[in-house]
Parts: C-alpha cells; structure tokens; sequence
C-alpha cells in the first residue's frame, strides 16, 4: 500500500498540473496561517538574517532572501526557456509565433491602461506592473487538466504567448522598477557577464562554472540597485543553446561503448561527461531546475508573499479602493480584450496563422485564464508600492481577479469542450486537409480517393503495414493520392530526428521523400535506427549530406514535423501506424481487401485536396513505394 502510495505521489510531481497544485495549497496555507496566527506569520517573513565576513555583512528578512534571490532561479529558468524558444522554438519562425507575439504585447499593453484610467490620480497608478503578466504555471497546469478534451494546439499557442508576456514582464521590472543606481556596481556586475560569456565562448560545459559566476553576479547586481532577480535574467541570456550536436553525440556513443567492454570509474566518468558535452547548458539547467520551481522555490515564494489579513475592515477598503478594481479589471478584462481581440484581427489581417485544429472559442477560452496573473503579481506589488495598506489591496485585488479569471476560463474550457465533443463527427476527420504544397503526396494530387497514413518507423508493424499499403495502391493504378505524416515514435522506435532527416532530405528534392522513407523502413527491419543510420540513409538516395547534417544541426525541420505530431495527439493518435480513409480514421481490419472496401464506401465526388493537378506528383514519385533508386557513389548532388 505505501509502495503504491509512493508511487502514485511520484507519479503525480511528475505531472504538468502539480506546480498549479503545489502552488495553490501554499497560497492557501499562506491565507490560513495570515488569518488564524497573524504575529506568528509577520514575526517569521520578517525573520532577519544574513551572512557575514569579517567587517562585511549581508542581512534581509525571510521575505526578502526569498524575494530578491531565491527567485532569482526562477527568473532564471523562464529566461531559458525564452531564449530556447527565441532560437529554436516556437518564436523562430514568424509564420508561427506572430499571432502570439501580437496578442502578448496587447495582452501587455491593454490591462496597463485599464489599470492607468482607473487609478489615475491616486499614488499607486505607477503600479500598472501588476496587472501585465500571466502566471503560467497554473494556466499550464489548468490546460492539462482538461488532457485531450481541448486541442493541443491550444497549450503550444498560450505557451508561446506566455513567453512574450515573460518577456515583457521582465523588461518592466528591470527598467521601471529599480531603485538608486550605484554604477560602480552596476560596472563589476557589468565585467562579470563579460566573463560569463568569454567562458561560455570557450564552451565551458560545466554547470558549477556558471552557477558559481552567477552568484557572484546575483550579488553584485544586488548592490548596483537594479533588483536583483535580474541577474538570473543576465544569466539565463548569456548561457548558450543548441540542439544535440551530432559529432559530440557520436563521440558519447563511442565513449558508452567504450565503458560497456571494460567498465571501470575512469571510463565511466569519460562517458558521463561526453553525454553532457553534447547537450547544451541552457537544456541542463532546465531539467535540473524545473521541478525545483515549480514545486519548491514558487509555492515557498507565494507562502511568504501571499499572505493577506483578511477582516470585513480590509475587504471593505479593498473594494472601495480604485487600486483593488484597477487590479481585478486589469487581470480580467485588459488581458482578455487584449490579447483575443488582438489574435482575431491579426488572423483577419493575415499578419498570421492559427493551427487549423484552433477556433475563436478556444483563444478566447484561453485569454480568459491569462488573467491569472499570480506570482510576477505579487512579485511587482512589493516593488512598486511602499504602503501597507495599498499592499493589502492589491493582493486582495490579485487573489480576486485571480481567482475570477481561473473560474471563467475553466468554464468556458468546459463549454468549448463539450461543444466540440457534442459537433465531432461520427468517425474523426483529418484536423488539417490535405495540402499538395505542404503535404507530401505519393501518386496524382487530384485524384478522387486519398489515403493518408500517420507513421514512424522500426514499429513491430510497419513491414507488414507497407506490404498492405503497396497492395492497395497498385489496386487504384494511379487514382489514389497516399499521404505519409509523421506521429511522435514510441520510446522503443527509431529517434525523434528521423521525421526531420526525411524532411532535410525532401527540401533538397521533392521527389527523393519516398525513397528515403523507404530506406529507413529497409534499415528498420534489420537494424536500430540512430543518427547514423539517418546520414546513411541520405547519402544512399543521392541527397547532399553537408545540407542534411546542417538542417538537423539547426533544427531547420523540427517545426514542420511537431504540426504533425499535434495535428496527431489533437486527434487522440499516440502511436502509429493510422490510416485515414478519404479523410475518415480508418478503425476496421488491417488488410488490403478491408481497407480497399472502405475507400470505395467512402470515396469522395471531389478530391480530398486543396489544390489541382498542376502540384500532381505523379512524375517526381514514378517509382512504387517499395522500390527506391539507389544514388551513385559518393551519394552527393
């Protein structure tokens, strides 16, 4: 029994939603605890204590070590997570991040002005900060509860969003809410980022390095004035992010093999540091702090800072305060006008594009939690308003506005979902049509029937599925377009990298996609696929190998490749291979004759396709999927 309690509790802390949790039993606790024993939660916040040296000392309260370095570490994780995502995320390419890059600086700028005309003319209308971030742990942890009742497209565009909004947040923190600048200071914390990066040019790869400078930062960017969580910022900025590197992964396998023949400390060690070489530090510190975070340093930070007495006296000068509705209306209404009514108009002024699988009940469902505005809240109260009062009614105003926001937006969640529950159709459709410019099509693009596939490879299936599939294409002689897209490989199958390798190869030539498809299913059935075998692969059917390797280095593909896997896990698709019938999931018996019956069922008058014969494929792919040219030696062109 406690074998499978422990277990289960494991299990959970491992969940996207325990942070969220975590988080709110604190700030419950926190209100309790304010409540029940007021003296006793004063007396240990402002528990003053410190570190001396000699003549030196550095002394704050509970509250402030929490507030002004602890939280460092968070600031430093999300501005990780910003800067992978800048560089290799969803903000990499414009096409995907602009609705979210427009309805964050909305969802930013609208809820400051709210705040602005409501408290205009009173001393805290310079407290606009409060009301401009989201706090995305909860909102994360609220999507995730809902699972696959929701597009998880949804969770892929509030990230995106949220990161903007983390940006901006820390943008008006570092320069609206600073106290006296001491440029002496502000020089040396200056001089140590420069060696921050000096190190990290010279690809110092060791986390006790930068964790060591960035006390030394933290403390000096603490002395300048500047608040110091903005040296977990300067950090986060300076470490540096890159995917896997090939040659450094290649040579942490030979370094494995090596200690698996004779296993001993010394090559162990050699292995183990070859495995960190080839993962970037920004990625390392991710995954050794993100549960830190989220369930420690960020419900410890909401247990000291959430804490408001709450009489009739205060929540009766809390709702008489313009402060307190400027806060509530800022949270609820600015970041939802804000951020869906600047998504809808940049989608209807094509500055981009949503998911297909999105409509406007989803955003709008989603802008309606983004007014949980929680920890940066708080975080901003402390920093821009000295009263205690006025404190009080700006974190009744949170809590409030908080709590109003999450309770919107976990209905209207309930209510799309139930509505896209009670419209599905009776066989689930394709989420996005196929696409002769973006898909990648074997046999005439207008051709009255369509099969798509979503598969990976070295599944236990996937040579049989070919011979099943070869038997129906030959049965249609050319009036089938067949389809392949991409589902995420289960933990036992070939590496996250091959759907991008078959992408770097059909970039270079259309037509060499289904060949290269199916020499990874010919090494598949022989052997394990790894990288190497996806450089080989390459070669052999005549693609460049110095673009391949560049495209998988850079990530070039990896976005095209995750809209599948969405598009995959939107539908309820977790492990392929699923094949869709004239756009309808397919569930009947794995064999030609079936497959082919359901076709003609449901064979279409019009093509399942959005474009004509001009994109037809028919002469790039005049080759069954089965066979596939060889290239000549050297396997370049």
């Amino acid at each position: 029994m406690a074998n499978r309690l422990t277990a289960g509790l494991a299990a959970f802390f491992r969940t996207e939603s325990a942070g969220a949790v975590v988080l709110l039993a604190a700030t419950a606790l926190a209100l309790l605890w304010a409540n029940l024993s007021p003296d006793s939660y004063n007396a240990v916040i402002h528990t003053e204590f410190g570190l001396v040296a000699g003549s030196a000392e550095l002394e704050m309260s509970l509250q402030h070590w929490i507030n002004d370095a602890v939280m460092m570490l968070f600031f430093f994780l999300v501005t990780l997570e910003v800067k992978k995502d800048v560089v290799l995320g969803e903000l990499r390419s414009w096409k995907r991040a602009a609705l979210p890059i427009v309805g964050a600086v909305a969802g930013l700028v609208v809820p400051a002005l709210i705040f602005v005309a409501i408290t205009r003319g009173t001393p805290e209308v310079g407290a606009w900060g409060v009301v401009i971030s989201t706090d995305t742990a909860f909102v994360v942890g609220i999507l995730a509860a809902f699972g696959s009742r929701i597009p998880a497209q949804l969770r892929v565009f509030i990230l995106a969003l949220a990161v903007v909004d983390d940006i901006g947040a820390l943008a008006v923190i570092a320069f609206f809410y600073t106290e006296d600048i001491n440029l002496l200071w502000l020089g040396i914390a200056a001089a140590l980022a420069a060696v921050t990066w000096f190190v990290q040019r010279m690809q110092a790869w060791r986390g006790l390095v930068y964790a060591i400078l960035g006390v030394f930062l933290w403390f000096a960017v603490l002395q300048s004035g500047v608040h110091a969580t903005i040296a977990g910022v300067i950090l986060g900025l300076l470490l540096p992010v890159f995917p896997p590197k090939h040659q450094l992964v290649d040579e942490a396998e030979d370094l494995t093999a090596s200690f698996r023949r004779s296993p001993n400390a010394e090559r162990g060690m050699s292995a183990a540091e070859g495995i960190l070489r080839s993962v970037s530090i920004n990625d390392r510190f991710q995954l050794s702090l993100r549960r830190v975070v989220s369930l420690v340093i960020v419900p410890v930070f909401a247990l000291v800072n959430a804490g408001v007495l709450i009489t009739s006296e205060s929540l009766s000068h809390a709702f008489g305060s313009a402060l307190t509705w400027g806060v509530i209306a800022g949270l609820v209404v600015g970041k939802f006008v804000g951020i869906f009514g600047a998504t809808m108009l940049g989608r209807r002024l094509h500055i981009g594009e949503l998911s297909e699988a999105l409509r406007a009940r989803h955003i709008a469902s989603g802008a309606l939690l983004t007014g949980i505005g929680f920890t940066i809240s708080l975080f901003i109260v402390d920093l821009a308003i000295t009263d205690p009062v006025a404190q009080s009614d700006a974190r009744i105003g949170i809590l409030t506005g908080s709590a109003l926001a999450a309770l919107l937006g976990v209905v209207s969640l309930q209510l799309t979902a139930r509505y896209d529950r009670k419209h599905a159709p009776a066989r689930v459709q394709l989420n996005r049509p196929i696409d002769p410019s973006r898909d990648h099509i074997f046999g005439p693009a207008d051709a009255r029937n369509s099969l798509t596939v979503y598969g990976s490879f070295g599944g236990l299936d996937d040579a049989n599925t070919e011979e099943i599939l070869d038997q129906v294409i030959d049965h249609y002689e050319g009036d089938l377009a067949f389809v392949f897209r991409h589902i995420r490989p289960t933990a036992d199958g070939a590496p996250e990298q091959t759907g991008e390798a078959l992408e770097a190869v059909a970039s270079q030539q259309k037509k060499l996609f289904w060949p290269m498809r199916h020499e990874l299913n010919e090494i598949s059935e022989d052997r394990s696929l790894d990288n190497r075998e996806l450089l080989r692969a390459s070669v052999n059917v005549g693609a460049n190998l110095n673009r391949v390797e560049d495209d998988l280095r850079r990530d070039v593909h990896v976005s095209r490749v995750d809209e599948d896997f969405l598009d995959a896990e939107n539908m309820g698709l977790h492990s392929g291979p699923v094949l869709f019938v004239n756009g309808l999931l397919y569930d009947g018996d794995m064999e030609p004759n079936a497959i082919i019956a359901d076709i003609d069922a449901t064979s279409a008058a019009e093509p399942d396709v959005s474009a004509r014969p001009d994109h037809t494929l028919t002469s790039d792919c005049a080759v069954q999927i089965g066979q596939a040219p060889r290239a000549t030696a050297g396997g370049r062109q």
